[in-house]
């Protein structure tokens, strides 16, 4: 009896080995660092050589340390290295680590390299606006030592306490990449459907929705996306979790809106790391807006809690600047008028001033990201107009002439256009 009860414990703790080995590889699986994936990658190599400083390498030299991160790419299966440079910098703190007269060569030199896939720069870890900035002038995935090393442990994890680790890892990782995480591709707003990146930079625009808890941020984006899987509801703190949707404004740009965790006065001492832990990724967006429930009686008090929390997250300087004030459920008070003309009064519910709110958002992403408005002359017996309509936001396509052209107005970002230039060799 004793012998049979043994063997009965024995037989639980192997269905729930197989059960954790189950969830561990669900994890693992699911989570991918971003951008790299399982394809074939010709990378670029870029070590800075710090002369000066605190950062400065004593103990080995620029030669050894980009011999180590020959090594660490060759590891890869189906990886190689098509070129290499060490560039010497003063301040690598900076979002582009080097002078603007070494970056400048060195963004001609990786454009100048044929069939680059991916540039390795060879320091600990970039900051998200680092990565953001170089991916942006140099049209490719960037990677850094973590991201690399920490695919090639995925790539090498056997056990589940090694994949388990790497899980957990890749945590922050993934975290602080919001752009590249979970976007909802439905251009039409019917839905909230989530992909992991596969390797492109997805550009499109991130709009961070904040405000007061039960202030109507969902019914906002959902007025604004279509999106009718979005149920709002009366009561506190509704959201928790940061979900993303997309919507389009009149000039048929596709944005990102987040749909972040509502505000809350007098937040418990031991949630407030927590709470601004979930308002980190904010800090990546292209744009804020702030919507306030302009019929709650502490609305002002709240305004002012909201911006103080968003200067201790520490948001840049050009981000406060983008904010836009939204004054939601003007439904509510008789006889409302606006003091600011920079504020946009609106009811979210009964979609009321939502046209002019479209039109200002897109007057700020436009100004805030850098993107322009272009007019591009098209081959049209060529594939340039379909990546167009892919990559930009293509407005007008008119003057057809007989020699199979088109002038094409587009809104374009600085990066996206420096991939149209050098895929169809446009001067």
């Amino acid at each position: 009896m004793f012998k049979s009860k043994n063997h009965n414990t024995d037989n639980n703790s192997l269905e729930e080995d197989e059960t954790d080995e189950a969830e561990i590889e669900e994890l693992f699986q699911q989570q991918i660092p971003i951008g790299i994936g399982e394809e074939e990658h010709r990378v670029f190599i870029v070590h800075p050589d710090v002369k000066w400083g605190s950062r400065k390498q004593y103990l080995t030299t620029a030669a050894l340390q980009m011999e180590e991160a020959v090594g660490l790419v060759n590891t890869l299966y189906n990886w190689s290295v098509v070129d290499k440079i060490i560039l010497s910098t003063k301040t690598p703190e900076k979002k582009r680590i080097f002078g603007k007269g070494n970056f400048q060569a060195l963004t001609e030199k990786i454009r100048d390299t044929p069939g680059v896939t991916a540039v390795f720069v060879n320091v600990e870890r970039l900051s998200p606006s680092s990565e953001k900035e170089l991916q942006e002038a140099w049209g490719v995935k960037v990677l850094d030592r973590y991201s690399l090393v920490l695919h090639i442990f995925r790539c090498n994890a056997r056990t589940k306490e090694a994949k388990l680790q790497i899980s957990l890892a890749e945590i922050p990782l993934l975290r602080s990449r919001l752009r590249n995480e979970a976007v909802n591709l439905d251009q039409q707003g019917g839905g909230s459907r989530y992909i992991m990146g596969s390797g492109e930079t997805l550009d499109f625009p991130i709009i961070s929705v904040m405000g007061y808890t039960n202030c109507g941020k969902t019914t906002l984006i959902k007025a604004l996306t279509g999106d009718a899987g979005l149920q709002p509801k009366d009561q506190l703190f509704a959201t928790l979790d940061v979900t993303v949707h997309a919507g389009q404004l009149p000039s048929h740009m596709t944005v990102l809106y987040v749909d972040t965790i509502g505000f809350l006065s007098q937040l418990p001492h031991q949630l407030i790391d927590s709470f601004s832990a979930t308002l980190e990724d904010v800090t990546h967006s292209d744009l804020i807006i702030h919507v306030r429930d302009i019929s709650h009686p502490e609305t002002v008090n709240q305004k002012v809690n909201v911006l103080n929390v968003l200067k201790n997250l520490q948001i840049p300087e050009k981000l406060l600047n983008s904010i836009i004030e939204v004054h939601n459920k003007i439904d509510l008070i008789e006889g409302y008028e606006v003091s600011d003309p920079e504020v946009i009064p609106i009811s979210a519910l009964k979609q009321h001033g939502l046209e002019v709110l479209k039109v200002k958002i897109e007057e700020a992403v436009v100004k805030y990201t850098g993107k322009q408005t272009m007019t591009l002359k098209v081959q049209l017996n060529s594939p340039q107009l379909a990546w167009l309509y892919k990559e930009a936001t293509v407005q007008v396509v008119d003057d057809v002439g007989d020699d199979c052209t088109a002038n094409v107005k587009v809104i374009i970002s600085q990066a996206a256009y420096g991939r149209y230039r050098k895929l169809f060799q446009v001067t």
